[in-house]
């Protein structure tokens, strides 16, 4: 197995490949979580390294952070993440016409809004090249209901990240940009992950019906939400041959 680092722009991602590049691999982009304001790709190699000895060319990205960045710069510096691999996976033995992507908490709701939000790629000239999209414990895929509901305080983290306005974060919630032929999803969820998470994945889940009708979520008994992600560290997890059959299927 091999691995690189590369800039993009100001932001750098880290791809890590199976040594032998005899044919073209399935691609996994990784997004991070943490809270939109915390997190860094370096905290993920594990999971790179343990894909790509399964033959997948793995990506892991890391994207700007507020305060210094708002929702709509972290996703569009995610997409941009995700043009640079399309155009550039082949290197690494990646197929570059068969890329998905997959993120955790607030890696998740930025993995949803660009592959189910065409305008990210529709601004870098390019068709949206993600072919499947993998929800591990996934924030804010409804952050209009949860901002509405919450109450917060108006100097929470959240309002820089997603302003104070209503309208934007309609914007900003994956299950408000839903269509038809949008990428395939495979939706993991905690099992006694937060009650904000397990609501927000509902009310995707109901909305989501109406375009897919048979789409399934898998919720993983007894795990909170960041063993949800510490799960990988065990290379023998069942996620792995799932999410490999899942790129596989399509």
């Amino acid at each position: 197995m091999a691995d690189s680092t590369i800039n993009t722009t100001e932001e750098k991602l880290n791809v890590f490949a199976p040594r032998k590049h005899k044919q073209l691999k399935d691609v996994l982009i990784f997004i991070h979580g943490g809270n939109w304001n915390s997190g860094k790709k370096g905290l993920y190699s594990f999971l790179g390294t343990r894909f790509a000895r399964k033959n997948v060319v793995t990506v892991i990205i890391d994207y700007p952070l507020s305060p210094q960045a708002n929702y709509n710069q972290m996703a569009m510096a995610s997409a941009t993440a995700v043009k640079w691999v399309k155009d550039n996976i082949s290197k690494y033995g990646g197929d570059p016409n068969s890329i998905f992507i997959s993120g955790h908490s607030a890696g998740g709701h930025l993995a949803a809004l660009i592959s189910i939000d065409n305008n990210y790629f529709d601004t870098l000239g390019i068709k949206n090249p993600i072919k499947g999209t993998i929800f591990i414990d996934a924030a804010g895929l409804d952050m209009y209901g949860y901002l509405k509901t919450e109450g917060l305080s108006s100097d929470h983290t959240y309002f820089t990240t997603f302003t104070h306005d209503p309208n934007i974060w309609k914007e900003a919630s994956p299950m408000y940009h839903l269509h038809q032929g949008m990428p395939p999803i495979l939706i993991y969820q905690g099992g006694k992950t937060y009650t904000s998470i397990a609501e927000s994945n509902d009310r995707f889940l109901k909305a989501i019906q109406a375009y897919v009708p048979d789409q399934q979520r898998h919720i993983i008994k007894g795990k909170h939400h960041i063993p949800m992600i510490t799960q990988f560290f065990n290379p023998y997890n069942k996620r792995y041959k799932e999410m490999i059959s899942f790129m596989k299927a399509h």
